[in-house]
């Protein structure tokens, strides 16, 4: 299985930029799929999950400005990151808790940049 990220570049404070991630490979099912930041020099944080019941988490720091949602027909989630500010800038990583047969498996992908110019 792999997870591949696309949707990253620069933008200014208050923009606004939409992230996919799409997961491909053999047969599996998608649990949780999600969104990681990581600033240079910070660890990596969570941004936001959404489930297979469409249950969503935010990290306070974004709540009311991104929205994460997912096509599970295309197994992708989707990441709108409105009112962007510069504290947003870092490498967002696509993550998914993912079952292949009877096993659960976390799988990442390779990380998109985002910069917010102030």
């Amino acid at each position: 299985v792999q997870l591949q990220a696309s949707g990253g570049g620069l933008v200014q404070a208050g923009g606004s930029l939409k992230l996919s991630c799409a997961a491909s490979g053999s047969t599996f099912s998608v649990n949780v799929m999600g969104w990681y930041r990581q600033a240079a020099g910070y660890q990596r944080d969570l941004v936001a999950t959404v489930d297979n019941d469409g249950r969503v988490n935010y990290a306070d720091s974004v709540k009311g400005r991104f929205t994460i949602s997912r096509d599970n027909a295309k197994n992708t989630v989707y990441l709108q990151m409105n009112r962007l500010k510069p504290e947003d800038t870092a490498v967002y990583y696509c993550h998914g808790i993912i079952q292949i047969d009877h096993y659960t498996y976390q799988y990442w992908g390779q990380g998109t940049l985002v910069t917010v110019s102030s």
